[in-house]
């Protein structure tokens, strides 16, 4: 158990850190991001394409270092020089625009801090199993993105009246073969509804807590979706593509998608938002810890695009519950931190809880939502514990 006056000084400067960060402070850049590492603790999810879910270490603190954060590939990591790169910018626009990796970083760029979660995070504790990489909590980071606000971009290509979507392709590419296949090889794409991609929030970012895009986290550029699950933000950004009809590409409808009731009749819509989640980070599950004494409970709390109002804990499968108190301050986009005091620990076994509350008053659900296939998987996961 860390030292209080450690915890308590790490806890000043956290908030600190992200009351700068929210209003956008100047970061010293340097030239190279670090690059995931072995050491970091990864678990490995898939190997082909690589797949590494982030340690519990990296769940916390506040911003996720580069060489921790998780990493999601569809696909081979492509290899690319900024010097050829481009990005070009087309369909529904009145100047079609191809913009140099020196030219789009010589724009006004901002600094925003914004989490991104993988839409599977969590999916290894569904039952019955699902299909699809095995994640547990560390499948998300939460970082200080600097790039230049989309909304610039296509205020210079000049969006067309008829513009509803943008589509975001990724210079990475592959065929998959088991259900759903694509027909052949297909790139990465997503898009984003025409009002989302004009909030200067979205970001064509190229530098990742102050250092360049590693190749894994989407050298040279990647979008940025503050708010949407983390597969709205494609890596290896080459081509935005403004359409004139909803996209539903591969990833947008066969993947990536979940069910509606609007008249009682489901429906697939692309999946976007993020919703109101918590998780533990402290104690791991199956954790043996010792009674008698306070014990610190830990972990993290987030809502999209809304910030989090409260997060309450149960040390008694949700028989009770009680206000956790959140140690950093509300940040949108970003990750709240949070902690509970377990005054008196009995002997056995426990099952402890966290359930997040959004400024909105969006409650994080108890139970699993079965429309939602196997994404978005946001109720409470009991973390079974042994007191000795």
């Amino acid at each position: 158990m860390p030292n209080p006056l450690e915890r308590r000084s790490f806890l000043r400067n956290a908030v600190a850190s992200a009351a700068a960060l929210a209003v956008g402070r100047p970061l010293q850049m340097t030239a190279q991001s670090p690059s995931p590492t072995p050491a970091a603790g990864f678990t490995v999810r898939e190997t082909e394409p690589e797949n590494l879910e982030s340690s519990p270490s990296a769940l916390s603190t506040l911003i996720t270092a580069n060489e921790q954060f998780y990493v999601r590939n569809h696909f081979k990591q492509p290899e690319i020089s900024a010097a050829t790169w481009s990005l070009s910018v087309d369909g529904a626009v009145t100047l079609p625009l191809q913009l140099s990796y020196a030219t789009l970083t010589a724009m006004p760029a901002r600094n925003m801090v914004s989490m991104l979660e993988c839409a599977g995070n969590g999916r290894v504790y569904l039952t019955p199993k699902e299909d699809g990489a095995q994640w547990a909590n560390g499948g998300m980071g939460n970082a200080e993105w600097t790039g230049v606000p989309l909304s610039d971009v296509l205020s210079r290509a000049g969006v067309k009246a008829e513009a509803v979507d943008v589509v975001f392709e990724g210079s990475d590419s592959g065929e998959l073969r088991s259900d759903p296949k694509t027909p052949g090889v297909i790139p990465f794409a997503r898009s984003i509804p025409l009002a989302k991609a004009l909030h200067g929030d979205v970001l064509l970012a190229f530098r990742m807590n102050g250092n360049a895009l590693a190749p894994a986290h989407g050298f040279p550029v990647r979008a940025i979706v503050p708010g949407f699950y983390g597969m709205a933000s494609i890596k290896w950004l080459k081509r935005i593509t403004i359409t004139s009809k909803p996209f539903a590409g591969f990833f947008q409808s066969l993947q990536y998608s979940y069910f509606d009731r609007p008249n009682g009749v489901p429906t697939l819509l692309p999946l976007n938002e993020m919703r109101v989640k918590s998780a533990i980070a402290g104690p791991a599950f199956g954790e043996a810890i010792t009674g008698g004494q306070p014990y610190r409970v830990h972990g993290l709390a987030w809502a999209g695009v809304n910030t989090v109002a409260g997060v309450d804990v149960s040390t008694n499968g949700g028989s009770t519950w009680s206000a956790a108190v959140l140690s950093t301050p509300a940040v949108r986009y970003s990750w709240r931190q949070w902690e509970y005091t377990w005054t008196s620990p009995t002997p056995g076994e426990h099952r402890l809880m966290a359930r997040a509350t959004d400024a909105n008053g969006n409650i994080q659900p108890m139970e699993r939502n079965r429309d939602l296939r196997s994404y978005a998987i946001t109720h409470v996961i009991p973390i079974k514990v042994t007191v000795r």
